[in-house]
């Protein structure tokens, strides 16, 4: 159940990290590891600011979109670069 509530976090905050950032999605499979990837980062930026992420799904994607916006303005830095 909890790799499903990890699959669900992803694809939803991928799909609006990709609406954020660049106006459309990035296919599902990409939403799903940006989404992922985006909570990680997402969850180390609200504990390196000392709130706590653990309250429910609302706040997980929420976090995992933080997280996904960041990964996305990072790669697209690097890749002018």
């Amino acid at each position: 159940m909890y790799f499903l509530y990890i699959i669900l976090v992803g694809l939803v905050a991928g799909w609006a990290a990709g609406k954020i950032m660049k106006g459309s999605g990035y296919g599902v499979l990409t939403d799903i590891v940006l989404g992922m990837v985006g909570a990680i980062v997402g969850g180390w930026i609200m504990r390196l600011l000392g709130f706590n992420t653990s309250g429910g799904l609302i706040v997980s994607i929420l976090v995992a979109i933080l997280g996904a916006v960041v990964v996305i303005y990072i790669v697209r830095a690097l890749k002018k670069v």
